[in-house]
């Protein structure tokens, strides 16, 4: 799907990096990540309501000598990241993955909300622009095997349904795990019926989504970060694969992968899954 150019580890500079939301949730947990690694040389942080304060006084880091900008555009041009990390929200996503290839930066993007349509017109522009592009619905490798062992058992068990549980403050659903798990399903698996055909809801939306044949069901809770339960079924026995991330650490060692291998593509790559060694 993209193609890799060698590099020698013993000349290589540390990679600059900008991070667009750094004041939010995620944001925080990469700018720890980037600061505690040597291989990295983390440049400034984006966030409107924090412009001109030093990024690890607000985060409780402690002073770090790299401020917040309240412009995306201005952080990539004066600052000239080789990675921009984005983990902002839907609405604004897409705008920032685009101003990043046109400039040259490679996004490493972990926002979800793109629809099929976007994905396509960013894969276009960042080919055309030959910049690297990563973007992932989920970065906690556990989470990325589990979407893997998925498309897998779908091959033996094709009637399956998805349960995905996270915080209350997450703004899409279901998630963009989810619609990934089950596009990845549907490659190993013709649709089918499921269900009983005369099925009926008395409630609307108690049986969920609907997507390439099964159904996706979204919880929204305080308290919980990120889950998901694959369930398959078949004669006389279920099958469950689960992942949880109980913290937002748990994402740092994808997005730490991600950082580097986006160094070495010239096109975008849609799904951590690609990345991992077979």
């Amino acid at each position: 799907m993209f193609r890799l150019h060698s590099r020698n580890a013993s000349t290589v500079k540390p990679i600059r990096v900008a991070v667009a939301g750094a004041n939010g949730r995620m944001g925080r947990e990469v700018v720890k990540m980037l600061v505690e690694d040597e291989a990295f040389s983390f440049v400034r942080g984006v966030s409107r309501s924090q412009a001109g304060n030093d990024v690890g006084e607000t985060i409780g880091l402690g002073p770090i000598g790299v401020t917040f900008s309240d412009s995306l555009e201005t952080a990539l041009l004066e600052d000239r990241p080789d990675v921009l990390v984005d983990f902002t929200v839907p609405e604004a996503v897409k705008r920032h993955t685009e101003m990043a290839l046109e400039l040259g930066v490679r996004p490493v993007v972990g926002t979800t909300g793109l629809t099929e349509q976007d994905l396509t017109e960013l894969a276009r522009l960042s080919e055309e622009h030959r910049v690297g592009a990563v973007i992932a619905p989920n970065f906690a490798l556990g989470a990325v095997l589990m979407m893997m062992f998925a498309a897998r058992a779908a091959k033996y068990f094709p009637h399956v349904e998805i349960i995905e549980m996270h915080h209350d403050q997450k703004l899409d659903a279901p998630s963009g795990t989810a619609l990934k798990t089950a596009e990845m399903i549907a490659q190993n698996r013709d649709e089918v019926q499921q269900g009983h055909p005369g099925e009926k809801e008395t409630l609307e939306g108690a049986r969920g989504g609907y997507r390439y044949g099964f159904r996706i069901h979204s919880i929204r809770l305080p308290g919980l970060v990120a889950h998901q339960e694959v369930i398959f079924g078949g004669p006389g026995q279920t099958f469950t694969l689960r992942h949880d991330s109980i913290h937002r650490e748990s994402f740092m060692p994808g997005v730490k992968l991600a950082i580097q291998k986006v160094m070495d593509l010239d096109r975008l790559v849609y799904g951590l899954e690609h990345l991992l060694e077979e």
